[in-house]
């Protein structure tokens, strides 16, 4: 799995390998040796590129059902269970349509302090990657690229609700891509 990254003066480029390091590469206008390139149907080089096209709220929601009582304050912090959900969907020949699913829930025993929920969407452009490398960037990096502003928006509303702005921890895409990658192998095993 290989991207690159475009500068916004496009002097320089920024390569992510699978291991998620970042090296500069050569500027464009040198003649690609790394690897970064692949053919297309006539035989000439294409660049491989990921691009954002566009970012989207696709729902929010947010909870607090017990509100007033709910934001007093409390000895002990309450329970958070949070769950992440990536699904993509091409949209074009080298279109895909991305979406992170972030739900959180914060209870104290029975009682639920807050409930919030956020579908965040991108719009990605891959060219020039070949086939086996399109699921782990749509499940790995575009997620990876999304989760920053997905959390910014779930931090907020928490806050806007009367708690403390909920900072969800960093998400491992790699793992998760590799977990659901084992479960379906283990499906298709049965079957």
């Amino acid at each position: 799995m290989l991207a690159t990254l475009h500068s916004f003066d496009n002097r320089a480029q920024a390569d992510v390998t699978e291991e998620g390091f970042q090296t500069m590469a050569q500027k464009p206008d040198e003649k690609a040796e790394n690897g970064n390139e692949a053919t297309n149907g006539n035989g000439t080089a294409q660049q491989q590129t990921l691009n954002i096209l566009a970012q989207y709220v696709k729902d929010l929601s947010f909870e607090s059902p017990g509100a007033p009582l709910s934001l007093r304050p409390r000895e002990n912090a309450p329970g958070i269970s949070i769950n992440v959900n990536v699904n993509a969907n091409p949209i074009a020949e080298n279109d895909f349509d991305v979406v992170l699913t972030l739900s959180a829930k914060a209870s104290e025993g029975k009682d639920v302090l807050f409930n919030a929920e956020l579908v965040y969407g991108g719009v990605f452009r891959l060219v020039g990657f070949p086939q086996e490398h399109l699921l782990p960037l749509l499940f790995i990096e575009c997620p990876r690229l999304l989760f920053p502003f997905a959390r910014q928006i779930v931090a907020e509303a928490t806050r806007n609700g009367g708690f403390p702005p909920l900072m969800i921890d960093p998400i491992d895409f790699a793992q998760m891509f590799q977990q659901r990658m084992a479960e379906e192998q283990a499906k298709a095993k049965v079957s």
